[in-house]
């Protein structure tokens, strides 16, 4: 019999989901929605072809779907966001929009593109 006791839930290998829970709840709601935004605006602009490795990770269809997803959550969180916060983010999809209307070969027609069902129509 081994005098070494079970591996733990506090075990290096393994989240400390107790800590995480608190680090999450000290977090304001406008940081995650940011945070949230970023991070769908940096993947579309890696589908758009965008990054440093361009075409290498393109893929317009997934570009549609998390630009349109970025679009639903900036229209669903405009009042709970200061104008601070939402105005680059609004900017930064415009930008990824226009990209994605550039990328394509058959464009959509204004007002068909991804997230332009909450934004309204985009001309490039």
């Amino acid at each position: 019999m081994s005098d070494t006791p079970p591996p733990s839930a506090d075990s290096a290998g393994s989240p400390d989901f107790d800590e995480m829970t608190r680090d999450i709840a000290e977090v304001p709601a406008v940081e995650v929605i940011v945070t949230v935004a970023v991070n769908l605006m940096s993947a579309a602009a890696v589908k758009l072809g965008l990054t440093e490795e361009g075409d290498k990770y393109k893929d317009l269809d997934e570009a549609r779907k998390l630009i349109h997803a970025l679009a639903g959550l900036l229209d669903g969180s405009a009042t709970e966001i200061s104008s601070f916060h939402a105005a680059p983010l609004r900017d930064g999809l415009k930008s990824l929009q226009l990209a994605f209307r550039e990328a394509s070969l058959v464009p959509d027609e204004p007002g068909q593109g991804p997230g332009e069902k909450y934004t309204g129509p985009i001309y490039g």
